[in-house]
C-alpha cells in the first residue's frame, strides 16, 4: 500500500492558517450525537426487517397494540392532564 506524502497535510499556498479559527477534534459530536435517531438492529432482528418503513410500520403497531392493552389513547392521556392543570 502507498503512503501519503506529507506534503497532503499542508495548506495550499493561497491559504493561511491565520485564516481558520482554533481547531478543535470532535467539536460537534455530541450535538450530532444527541441529534442523531440512528439505531442499529441485531443481524437476527435485521434479517426479518428489509427497510426502515418495515420497522417502522412494525413499531407503529406495537405502539397501537400497547396503547389498546392499557387502555390509553392519545384522546384519554390528554384529557388526564388538562384535568390535573386546572
Amino acid at each position: 500500500m502507498k503512503k501519503g506524502s506529507s506534503k497532503a497535510h499542508e495548506l495550499r499556498s493561497e491559504y493561511k492558517r491565520s485564516d481558520f479559527g482554533k481547531l478543535e477534534r470532535g467539536k460537534y459530536y455530541e450535538r450530532v450525537k444527541s441529534s442523531s435517531n440512528v439505531v442499529v438492529l441485531d443481524a437476527d432482528v435485521a434479517k426479518v426487517f428489509p427497510n426502515s418503513a418495515s420497522v417502522n410500520k412494525a413499531l407503529h403497531s406495537l405502539v397501537e397494540v400497547a396503547q389498546k392493552a392499557s387502555g390509553l389513547t392519545r384522546r384519554s392521556i390528554g384529557r388526564g392532564q388538562r384535568r390535573r392543570a386546572g
